[in-house]
């Protein structure tokens, strides 16, 4: 059997860009109220293009990047928390753009987590026994901003749009390969990050007020929860991984707040230099945070092949995933 290597990464963001000060002009807020909180300057907001469409953008990348023929990819996974719609899946919808005809297609709903966990489903599928799975595409993708009461500045100042991902190949002998992982779910402590929640119905015919949820969070629940749950997800990967904290090269954070990456650094004893941070430019893009922050990383020769990279995503659910692997 062979291992998995990390064959390409892209990433997409939409063109029109939201400051902390074009948020000041329609909520009470201010550039320093949110910087100082969140790390966030700005992020990306999507305007007449839904999930499926930045995913598409990203899943070309990737083939143009890779020089693959597009009927290769027996698998595609998108991990996303803001899909088109309840169905089709927006993975059959990005198949269905880039004709991908021969691959299985399906999302994964793990909110923050989504690409982490999306890696353990796709290792899964290219590992067992008999399977004829080679190639993955394994993209997250936000369209968060159609999810979010934008009246409400502990929520809205903190999200962003985009989409990420990677392509995936087992191969006989590569020098990248997926060492260990950790996945946990706390589903009792779900009610503290909603989004898009549906009731059912109390009357027939239906009320004319029955409406999708905007999106709703604890941001204290949620910031304890991140800062003791991840350094304990990532040491427990790290040690089923046979290593020590101060041999991974760099850890890769899912975005959500500079204070929670900062926060997480210290619990773990390593230095800040070894949790690079984009959160300022992308605010906080879900399940796209991860394999974004990644692709700059790559991209910019900051990640290098054989390096050891420790990639964790938190969020709802609660979740929290920790994926090691040897780029």
């Amino acid at each position: 059997m062979g291992t998995i290597k990390v064959v390409k990464t892209a990433h997409y963001v939409p063109p029109k860009v939201v400051t902390n000060d074009d948020l000041s002009k329609i909520m009470d807020t201010s550039d320093e109220w949110i910087s100082s909180r969140t790390g966030i300057k700005q992020r990306h907001i999507s305007i007449d293009e839904n999930t499926s469409q930045l995913c598409t953008k990203v899943a070309k990348q990737l083939l143009e990047k890779s020089g693959w023929d597009v009927e290769s990819i027996d698998l595609l996974i998108i991990a996303t928390m803001s899909p088109d719609s309840y169905t089709p899946a927006t993975a059959a919808l990005v198949q269905g753009n880039i004709g991908a005809d021969k691959a299985l297609a399906f999302d994964i709903s793990a909110a923050c987590s989504g690409f982490i966990y999306g890696l353990n489903v796709a290792e899964k599928f290219m590992t067992s026994s008999g399977s004829a799975c080679k190639r993955v595409m394994l993209i997250g993708g936000e369209d968060l901003s159609k999810v979010i009461d934008w009246s409400d500045r502990t929520t809205a100042v903190l999200f962003g749009d985009g989409a990420a991902g990677v392509l995936l190949e087992q191969e006989e002998e590569s020098a990248s390969c997926f060492i260990s992982s950790s996945l946990h779910t706390y589903g009792e402590l779900g009610d503290k990050l909603e989004a898009g929640q549906t009731d059912p119905l109390v009357s027939f015919p239906v009320a004319s007020d029955h409406k999708i949820k905007a999106f709703s969070m604890s941001g204290r629940d949620v910031y304890k929860f991140a800062t003791h749950k991840v350094p304990v997800s990532i040491e427990e990967a790290v040690e089923r991984a046979g290593l020590t904290l101060d041999q991974i090269d760099y850890f890769v954070l899912h975005q959500a707040n500079s204070r929670i990456v900062a926060q997480i650094a210290k619990r773990l004893d390593q230095p800040l230099a070894k949790f690079p941070m984009n959160i300022a430019k992308y605010g906080n893009t879900s399940a796209a945070s991860v394999p974004l922050l990644l692709d700059e990383l790559v991209s910019n020769k900051v990640i290098k092949r054989g390096q050891i990279i420790a990639m964790s995503g938190f969020g709802g659910g609660l979740t929290v995933g920790t994926q090691i692997i040897k780029y």
